[in-house]
């Protein structure tokens, strides 16, 4: 998995279905196999939320303490973690990343290997982004997306530490929304808010 610094993984609490051997095995029941879907998704949402992951690796996801319970020796087999984010995706809670944004592709299965889970979708991070700039006085001024990410001002604000693809399609939000403006190189991008 990719991550940012994180919280330590003995911390995260797993939901109870974790601890049931048949969580792991993929149910034949359609109504089952949806409500089991539906159950992984909101794990992997909370776990992501609580480390702070922005991306998910699949090539390494199976082997990973959220799809890989130790001690009950039973993990989400590949295909059926790729099916899970595929049904994510779909909700618009992941994205593939493509080839030009630091993705790859799996050789194996010529698939693409990481995915962007929005355990707050970009419109989310847009309000945040918004209320930031509200709050700390920048409207009219121009920030880099560094010093929303990276910077000293944002220390201690949700946004620090967040994805740059992430930050980009919640900038771009504000941009339709006439709230911003995003110029510069890719390398040094910067905003200015309305």
């Amino acid at each position: 998995m990719t991550s940012q610094p994180a919280a330590a993984a003995g911390d995260f609490k797993f939901p109870q279905e974790y601890y049931f051997p048949a969580f792991f095995t993929r149910q034949t029941n359609l109504t089952t196999r949806h409500a089991q879907q539906r159950t992984w998704a909101a794990l992997v949402l909370a776990y992501a939320r609580h480390h702070r992951l922005f991306r998910l690796r699949l090539s390494e996801a199976a082997d990973s303490d959220l799809f890989f319970h130790r001690r009950l020796e039973r993990r989400l087999q590949a295909a059926d973690v790729r099916e899970l984010v595929d049904a994510m995706v779909k909700d618009g809670r992941a994205e593939y990343v493509t080839a030009g944004s630091g993705g790859a592709r799996t050789a194996a299965d010529g698939g693409q290997d990481v995915v962007v889970v929005y355990w707050k979708k970009p419109e989310e991070w847009a309000a945040l982004v918004e209320s930031y700039v509200e709050e700390t006085a920048q409207k009219g001024s121009v920030l880099t997306v560094y010093e929303l990410s990276e910077g000293d001002g944002t220390r201690n604000t949700e946004l620090h530490g967040i994805d740059n693809e992430v930050l980009l399609k919640a900038l771009n939000i504000l941009v339709k929304r006439g709230k911003a403006q995003i110029f510069g190189q890719e390398d040094s991008l910067g905003v200015k808010f309305f």
